[in-house]
């Protein structure tokens, strides 16, 4: 008999332009017996207006996430401590900023509740019990955290998310107001992931008629923005919002692929920046995804956008080895792209020589 996966899906969802205006109505619900509400906001927002909207009662406190690297499971661990020791029990986090704070988010969220470090919940399915009230609030659009059953953490000895069905947000507010004022390259290599997202979930062989779905939409919104469109307006944050929701989605009943596994190696041993390492490895996959590497490419150059090269140079044969066992480890993700048979075709050596190039 088929296992089909019973997928866990975000709870509530508001979207429109000024929806973060309700924020506070929102949370008021969630709020429990005087324990604070937790807002982690990307250090990007320090000192700017967007941190005086922030409905801030009581003793809820804000967190500027330094984000300057993606979440490693050290820095979860440690948020998790000082807030178990400054309030004992809080009412939620609510996480403003990009993909790696919606992770920080997610992952802190987990565990209040669970114990032991976050670095034991690397991996599907080893989170036991749910974790504190968490509400997602995306300022750049692309990586579809807000809508995954993961997030994504480097711990000591992988790159890997906390999958469990107690991950995803139980409240999300699309406000696409907050992403205008993302920077260029930023809001390119973000858009990027999503795009990729697509590539490798439709040419993907998990690909089924949900994440078809879902993702078909992401792609035509994303060649809007990315192709189509001579100039940013405030239509392309609208619907670069709903391609990254879109693609989230798609992937959530399929799977990402070969350009994902290749930038967690990246991440991992260099810390490279999740977007940025899509679009280095993107820029090599001809031989995997000949069409979506094409437009890829001329999506670069119509967005006067560099791509980082040479960024492997020099590398031992031993951080080599670390960012291909790292690789190696995303098997569903290998199996989404190159079939059951995977390891068959994508060999040590093979992924060395992919290495070499970026």
């Amino acid at each position: 008999m088929t296992q089909f996966r019973n997928f866990r899906m975000v709870s509530y969802v508001v979207y429109g332009r000024g929806s973060f205006n309700q924020l506070d109505e929102i949370l008021t619900p969630h709020r429990k017996n005087g324990a604070p509400m937790i807002f982690f906001v990307d250090h990007f927002f320090e000192n700017k207006p967007l941190v005086d909207r922030i409905p801030v009662r009581g003793n809820d406190k804000i967190i500027f996430a330094d984000v300057t690297y993606e979440p490693k499971t050290t820095y979860v661990d440690g948020l998790t401590s000082q807030l178990k020791d400054e309030f004992g029990t809080i009412s939620g986090i609510v996480g403003i900023g990009g993909g790696s704070v919606m992770d920080l988010t997610k992952a802190v969220s987990l565990m209040m509740n669970n114990p032991g470090s976050s670095a034991d919940y690397q991996g599907w399915d080893l989170v036991k019990y749910p974790g504190v009230y968490k509400a997602g609030i995306p300022t750049l659009s692309g990586t579809g955290a807000e809508v995954s059953r993961t997030c994504v953490l480097t711990g000591p000895t992988r790159k890997l998310g906390m999958n469990s069905d107690f991950t995803p947000f139980d409240q999300i507010v699309l406000d696409p107001e907050l992403t205008a004022d993302a920077p260029v390259n930023q809001r390119f290599y973000t858009g990027m992931d999503c795009y990729i997202h697509c590539i490798e979930s439709l040419e993907g062989t998990f690909l089924n008629e949900f994440s078809k779905s879902y993702g078909e939409k992401a792609l035509q919104l994303c060649q809007k923005v990315f192709i189509d469109k001579d100039i940013w307006d405030a239509e392309s944050d609208d619907q670069l919002m709903m391609a990254s929701y879109a693609g989230g989605m798609s992937i959530a009943y399929s799977q990402v692929g070969v350009a994902h596994a290749v930038s967690y190696g990246l991440s991992y041993l260099l810390g490279t920046k999740h977007g940025i390492g899509n679009c280095i490895v993107m820029n090599h996959l001809e031989e995997y995804y000949p069409n979506g590497t094409a437009e890829f490419k001329r999506m670069v150059e119509k967005n006067n956008v560099e791509i980082p090269t040479g960024i492997c140079k020099g590398l031992t044969d031993d951080q080599f080895d670390a960012m291909i066992n790292v690789s190696i480890g995303m098997k569903p993700l290998w199996e989404n792209a190159l079939g059951k048979d995977w390891e068959k075709i994508m060999t040590r050596e093979k992924l060395r020589l992919l290495y070499e190039k970026l």
